[in-house]
């Protein structure tokens, strides 16, 4: 029987005692410090060496393994701003887990390329590829077809959005009425023979017309003479010539002197 003493040295280390007699190694006190020794400095290493799952380095591990791609330190500062954590703390946390073996990383002049280390993911097979892509394919088709409804219904919104409201059909319907209404007063002055001009505005507008008239056949004969006497000499082509200048004669424009007069002539019958 072990004394108190020995029982409580064996329940902490057990593989240090046995009950049988030793026969081969005898006990040594100073390597069993040695093998205990190391083995606590072994764990508490192993827990420094592991980031907390709230530490700059455990945040930074889970984004990197979690994009799976080529980054740099200000690609992952960018992303993980939410964490309020610094450029500086970042880079730290990424060559920290560059140089423990967690994270791989290339170095390109002056930048350095971080990625997650591939040996921890499933490679899958050519079966299991195919059966991806077709999946991928069910889910691509899918989104088309939501992609498709979404539009008919962004359709049909729109439609709805141009119709009138009922108190904008309401204002219209109340605006054509009177509009309705004064064009059948007017009607009806004009089936009763009731004259709508007075002779006097009708002798001040045919006088005006008349004046217009005047002034647009003057000013069409002062600009014929100025033309025939600049180019009169001219080695230039005519037509070439008033395209330069931006001229347009009234047949350009589709109008007539001589249709407007007989408006006139035609007013007066």
């Amino acid at each position: 029987m072990f004394s108190k003493e020995k029982e409580a040295k064996l329940s902490l280390y057990p593989e240090s005692y046995s009950t049988e007699p030793n026969t081969t190694t005898p006990f040594s006190l100073r390597g069993f410090f040695q093998k205990h020794i190391s083995r606590a400095f072994s764990l508490i290493f192993r827990s420094k060496m592991a980031p907390k799952s709230d530490s700059a380095e455990a945040i930074v591990l889970n984004f990197v393994n979690e994009q799976n791609r080529p980054l740099n330190s200000q690609n992952v500062a960018d992303s993980l701003q939410k964490f309020n954590l610094k450029k500086a703390g970042i880079q730290k946390a990424l060559d920290n887990l560059a140089d423990s073996g967690k994270i791989s990383f290339k170095e390109y002049g002056k930048q350095k390329i971080y990625l997650a280390r591939q040996d921890q993911f499933d490679i899958p097979n050519s079966e299991e590829l195919n059966q991806m892509k077709e999946e991928n394919a069910q889910v691509q088709q899918q989104l088309d077809e939501q992609k498709r409804a979404i539009s008919e219904v962004e359709g049909e919104i729109k439609n709805l959005q141009s119709n009138l409201t009922l108190e904008q059909i309401r204002h219209k319907e109340a605006k054509l009425q009177k509009e309705v209404k004064e064009m059948e007063d007017k009607l009806v002055k004009l089936r009763k023979g009731v004259t709508l001009v007075r002779p006097e505005e009708r002798k001040a507008i045919a006088e005006m017309y008349s004046e217009k008239l005047s002034q647009w056949r003057k000013r069409k004969r002062m600009f014929k003479d100025v033309w025939d006497a600049i180019t009169e000499n001219l080695p230039k082509d005519l037509k070439e010539f008033k395209e330069e200048l931006g001229l347009e004669y009234d047949e350009d424009v589709g109008v007539s002197l001589q249709s407007f007069s007989g408006l006139l002539q035609h007013g007066k019958k």
